[in-house]
């Protein structure tokens, strides 16, 4: 009896650390806090298998209540859930089958310990959209010289501190620390995807994206099918037309998710 008092006295114990590991996170990352990446690995469907360590660092600064900051390159720790490649049914009229590409974020260490975290996807944008959105561009005569085009839209320029959407409303704010914006809420870029992005009423690091930034971009064929927020904080990418990769370089807007 003495033998199995202490296991259960270990387990419950156990239990206990593990609820307030989860508290303190809530509490040191509030819900609803944007948290910009880029991915430091490839992934492929097919290749990377169930449990596959995945890896992103933070973008930019993330500002936390009481003074607390995330810094820039801050290393956010996930694992593949599921990963299927594309294969091609030539059967007459056959519906696709999907190659399907999950993952789980599971913690975001902070002075060098893990915390842990339930995150969703906001929005996700291969390397070559994510790369243009950082590089300044001469767009046309009427744009200042290094304006940057975000992914959904929106413009910044080195001389201005505001970040304009597309029909001139001031959407955020750049600073030397990164970009800022009140997310608005808005539908996945894909029409065919029900993935809703919520507003919110606080200011949130969002690195390269957009306010309105929600979904899937420059991923060829990719969806997102899922961002997490009901399916236990796994999201989800799909295609019925090639094999899903995530190429290192790849970018995504995460958020804690709400209660």
């Amino acid at each position: 009896m003495l033998c199995l008092s202490g296991v259960r006295r270990s387990l419950f114990a156990g239990a206990c650390l593990a609820a307030a590991a989860v508290c303190a996170s809530s509490q040191v990352i509030p819900p609803s806090t944007a948290i910009p990446v880029v991915f430091t690995q490839s992934l492929q469907a097919g290749q990377a298998k169930p449990g596959d360590a995945v890896r992103a660092k933070t973008m930019e600064v993330v500002f936390l209540p009481n003074g607390r900051i995330l810094p820039a390159g801050s290393t956010v720790i996930g694992h593949v859930v599921s990963s299927t490649r594309f294969l091609f049914d030539a059967t007459p009229y056959a519906v696709q089958k999907p190659s399907v590409l999950s993952v789980h974020f599971d913690s975001i260490a902070m002075q060098g310990q893990p915390i842990p975290v339930a995150l969703v996807v906001r929005a996700v944008a291969g390397p070559v959209a994510s790369h243009e959105a950082e590089a300044p561009h001469d767009l046309d005569e009427i744009d200042w010289s290094g304006t940057r085009v975000l992914i959904g839209g929106e413009r910044t320029s080195p001389l201005e501190k505001t970040v304009l959407s597309a029909d001139g409303r001031i959407a955020g704010y750049s600073t030397r620390q990164g970009v800022f914006a009140r997310l608005l809420a808005a539908d996945d870029v894909n029409p065919d995807s029900d993935v809703h992005c919520a507003a919110t009423a606080t200011e949130q690091s969002v690195g390269i994206f957009s306010a309105d930034a929600c979904g899937a971009y420059g991923l060829n064929g990719v969806s997102l099918t899922g961002d997490g927020r009901h399916n236990h904080a796994t999201f989800v990418l799909e295609s019925t037309q090639r094999t899903v990769k995530l190429f290192a370089g790849s970018t995504a807007l995460l958020q804690v998710m709400a209660d």
